[in-house]
């Protein structure tokens, strides 16, 4: 990377399309896919055929990311509506999920479904992810172990899944709780190496244990076609915006962990399970409680921990001119309670209809 470019990255949204009456998931994933406008970035089936998602290219700024989630928005919300659905931006739907979805017709969806038995079966998850350019595997590893402690904050802050089966879940991000029940969850462990993570992920595949390498579901892994770290902790989000300015603060993260790693500065160490634990409680409380630092097992209030993380890349949000996209994003988070408590707000107040209107406002950012 030259001195003068920002370090890439790219982001994955992924969708719930429901219908507009009675909130469920819709089968019309392949339908949205035929009828997506060329102009758009390119829109793809994931495992249910209730689920749709797109990925921006690799950029260099927030304001090419936000142009094409954006752009895809708007133009399959519009193809959505036109089909009686609303292309929802939560991490679960919030009815219809006792029913079992209907597994994608690919082959290696059939397999997954085959393998995982029950446990796919009511998988209606849908999260947003970030990938970071990084120089090479061995990088890798120090930027997962360094991101470690500011995961339950970065859980919290994009917790967007309180609703499951037409009630409160008590957590603001139950989605979390449903991604458990794959073979591999949570929070990767620290691998001292490239090559030490190649072999664990290698044994994982060989042991049976996971269909291929593209099934480590952690929180956070290393790509196996790209030279990239994959964040996937966030869920679905109900705006674009919220989106792109969580990319590029985990991309100032994944720069300052670099440098820091560069620099000889010894990785963070927690005790063993306390990572995941923090990360389970910011899936209950979300914003509304204390967050847990796993590296010394201290509480404080959310938001003193999203300006402690914001704070500490400051400088790295300077440089690529994101600052204010970070500040302004937090700002909104402490106004709003984040998109979990909006979600609950509106349930609680105009009930299921309610919930569609802001699935539909908040995907629909360009007039129809």
């Amino acid at each position: 990377m030259a001195a003068d470019e920002f370090r890439s990255f790219g982001v994955e949204e992924e969708y719930l399309l429901l219908d507009v009456e009675h909130g469920a998931p819709t089968d019309l994933a392949a339908e949205l896919v035929r009828s997506a406008p060329n102009s758009v970035a390119p829109a793809e089936r994931e495992f249910f055929s209730s689920q749709l998602e797109t990925a921006t290219p690799v950029c260099r700024t927030a304001e090419e990311a936000l142009d094409t989630l954006t752009g895809f928005r708007s133009a399959l919300s519009r193809e959505a509506a036109d089909r009686g659905i609303v292309l929802a931006g939560s991490g679960l739907p919030p009815v219809g999920g006792d029913a079992a979805g209907t597994v994608t017709p690919k082959s290696r969806y059939r397999e997954l479904d085959a393998q995982l038995r029950n446990a796919a079966a009511y998988q209606y998850v849908t999260g947003t992810h970030v990938h970071v350019e990084i120089p090479s595997p061995d990088a890798g590893v120090e930027v997962l172990a360094r991101l470690a402690p500011w995961a339950p904050a970065l859980l919290a802050m994009t917790a967007n899944s309180p609703l499951w089966c037409g009630e409160p879940t008590g957590f603001a991000r139950w989605r979390h709780i449903m991604n458990m029940s794959w073979p591999v969850a949570g929070f990767p462990p620290d691998f001292e190496s490239g090559d030490d993570y190649a072999r664990a992920v290698e044994q994982l595949v060989d042991s049976g244990v996971l269909l291929d390498s593209g099934v480590v579901t952690w929180l956070a892994r290393l790509s196996q076609n790209y030279p990239t770290m994959e964040l996937r902790i966030a869920d679905a989000q109900l705006e674009a915006e919220d989106a792109v300015c969580f990319a590029v603060l985990v991309r100032a993260l994944v720069e300052r962990a670099l440098s820091d790693a560069e620099a000889g500065t010894p990785r963070p160490r927690a005790t063993p399970g306390l990572v995941n634990g923090a990360i389970w409680m910011a899936a209950r409380d979300g914003l509304g409680a204390d967050l847990i630092d796993p590296t010394t097992a201290r509480s404080e209030p959310a938001f003193d921990t999203l300006e402690r993380m914001v704070s500490g890349v400051e400088a790295e949000l300077r440089r690529t001119d994101d600052l204010e996209c970070v500040r302004g994003y937090v700002e909104r988070l402490r106004r709003t309670g984040g998109p979990a408590r909006r979600q609950l707000e509106r349930f609680e107040d105009d009930g299921l209809e309610g919930l569609i209107r802001l699935y539909r406002d908040s995907s629909r950012v360009e007039p129809a």
